[in-house]
């Protein structure tokens, strides 16, 4: 078995958050230099010897994770004949994780097929005996394996993988979108999370998301490499399509998670029930208590209303106070201090149903705890912000006004980014009005309004308003711009059946090059003069301090050069 081992290599896939589309965990996979791993599974005679090399195996991925100093959360496959073996045979397992500063609860179990033959109480027995060990349970190839539906229902399972081959049959398959959406329901009335496999097409992505999966993985969004690093870049999640409103509001504007920020009131990871108690029976006490180490980082959290109903109920007091109130915690909903409120909503949204409303543990970049906030907040600052965008959005093409450009510049401005800001317009706007109607020059802005949005969907960095008139303003990273400038210009505009031209003015600012939204307002001025005296679509492209005005689209009369300072 030790030759065979070694000619084994692990190469990771990522598991992507299909919220946000960032990497929330990786999955070791096993692939030796000659046959499959199946045929090496094979090759073991017997149950032990099975079992020996499973657990063989599983141990050199953890080994493989640590040299490529992977800190995500670590997705491990385990035979489902593997996860019923005594838990003094995983030592060789938690000794792996131990040195490479692992703890049991960042990592996945994932306990694979075959099933069957496994009475299934004794499967339950040894998945619950691996969760008290600390590790985190996922039951892979559901759909196509032969777990039984109680096992399914009885796991103390975080994660239910549904198998690609029923994923494959996504979304012409009737039958797979029936099957697929009972396994998600299954999963989350279980607290558990329903992760896509092996998505190969963006019909597939957009039929697992519009069916409430909100983690995925395959080759669509990233392959498996063996340099785990390279990973997660190689492919963001594809964003979806068609039934998006448009992108209003960039990144700078949602409120963030320090807006919310409240003490926390913080007790030892060792303290007793009876510490506890006396701190939520205090006049004016916490809704919560967070357990912190040595170094002030959170390990657990306890709620206010499930402690109380532990410690006051019959033989509460007996059974707890004196021992340590980590019996009566969980392991802690934590999130970054700059994260947005956004970030912190998917956060609880993931969270298992009896959760939701716990507070949520804020940290600092070293992992330390800051403070924390209440849901309920978060929720009511979001919607009131939203109410005040909503607010301000153009009736015409429900893209929101200056206001909101002016705020994405200033903060831009203020946490030295460097960024471009677009002013678009239509030629002789006036003329198409007084030509066609003041319906069709209408119409004409909502189909501006309409490719703008759609040609920023999925662009993080991108904001967009309508300021006015034909006006609109873009403002956006340096490299996310000509995506949106090429939807615009390459586009051949007609109003019925008078070719229409647009005009694009664009301010490249350095970091340092400009002092505020009124300064870059004062210096697209003289740079949509240039663009107007360009014949056809126009793009033209000026910095702050420089003579120079390049033209990137159309064709430049003789126009004397003007100085944008």
């Amino acid at each position: 078995m030790k030759a065979d081992l070694g000619t084994v290599r692990f190469a990771f896939q990522p598991l992507y958050s299909l919220r946000d589309g960032k990497v929330v965990a990786v999955e070791t996979l096993a692939r030796p230099r000659a046959g499959s791993i199946t045929d090496l599974l094979r090759s073991a005679r017997g149950q032990v010897q099975l079992a020996e090399l499973d657990l063989a195996l599983a141990t050199k991925s953890v080994h493989t994770a640590a040299e490529q100093d992977a800190n995500l959360p670590l997705h491990v496959n385990l035979l489902a004949t593997t996860a019923v073996r005594p838990v003094r045979e995983f030592q060789p397992l938690l000794r792996a994780l131990s040195d490479s500063g692992r703890r049991t609860r960042d990592v996945v179990l994932e306990i694979c097929p075959p099933f069957g033959r496994i009475p299934p109480d004794t499967l339950l027995r040894g998945m619950h005996a691996l969760a008290e060990q600390g590790f985190r349970i996922a039951v892979d190839g559901v759909g196509e394996g032969d777990v039984p539906m109680r096992v399914l229902a009885q796991a103390p399972a975080d994660t239910i993988k549904i198998d690609r081959r029923i994923i494959a049959g996504l979304p012409d398959d009737p039958c797979a979108m029936a099957l697929t959406e009972s396994l998600v329901h299954l999963a989350k009335r279980n607290d558990a999370h329903p992760v896509a496999v092996g998505v190969e097409t963006e019909a597939q992505l957009e039929a697992a998301r519009g069916l409430g999966i909100r983690l995925a993985q395959g080759e669509l969004l990233a392959k498996a490499r063996f340099e785990l690093s390279t990973a997660p870049s190689m492919s963001p999640v594809t964003p979806a399509r068609g039934k998006q409103h448009p992108v209003a509001f960039g990144p700078t504007q949602a409120p963030r998670v320090r807006d919310f920020l409240r003490p926390a009131h913080t007790l030892p990871a060792e303290a007793t029930a009876d510490e506890v108690r006396e701190v939520f029976v205090a006049e004016g006490g916490p809704t919560g208590v967070v357990l912190v180490d040595e170094h002030d980082r959170p390990r657990w959290s306890i709620d206010r209303n499930r402690f109380l109903l532990a410690v006051t109920g019959p033989y509460g007091h007996a059974l707890h106070a004196s021992k340590e109130a980590a019996r009566l915690a969980d392991p802690p909903h934590v999130i970054g201090i700059e994260a947005t409120a956004m970030q912190l909503l998917d956060l609880v949204t993931n969270a298992a149903w009896s959760r939701t409303g716990d507070n949520v543990i804020v940290i600092d970049a070293r992992g330390r705890c800051v403070g924390m906030v209440r849901v309920t907040e978060v929720v009511r600052g979001v919607a009131e912000t939203k109410i005040e965008h909503a607010a301000a959005l153009n009736p015409l093409t429900r893209l929101p006004g200056s206001d909101v450009v002016a705020r994405d510049v200033d903060g831009r401005i203020a946490a030295r980014r460097a960024f471009a800001t677009a002013w678009l317009d239509v030629d002789g706007f006036k003329t198409v009005n007084d030509t066609a109607g003041f319906a069709a020059g209408d119409d004409l802005l909502r189909d501006l309004g309409r490719t703008l949005s759609s040609a920023t969907t999925g662009l993080r960095t991108v904001t967009i308003g309508h300021v006015g008139g034909d006006d609109f303003l873009l403002v956006s990273d340096l490299e996310e711009l000509p995506i949106v400038a090429s939807a615009v210009l390459d586009r051949q505009w007609m109003v019925e059946r008078l070719p229409v031209t647009v005009s694009l003015a664009t301010l490249v600012c350095a970091v340092g090059a400009v002092n505020s939204y009124r300064e870059v307002a004062r210096l697209l001025a003289p740079l949509k003069t240039h663009a107007k005296a360009v014949r056809g679509s126009s793009w033209v492209l000026g910095r702050p301090g420089s003579d120079r005005v390049d033209v990137l689209r159309g064709r430049p009369h003789r126009l004397p050069a003007q100085r944008v300072s």
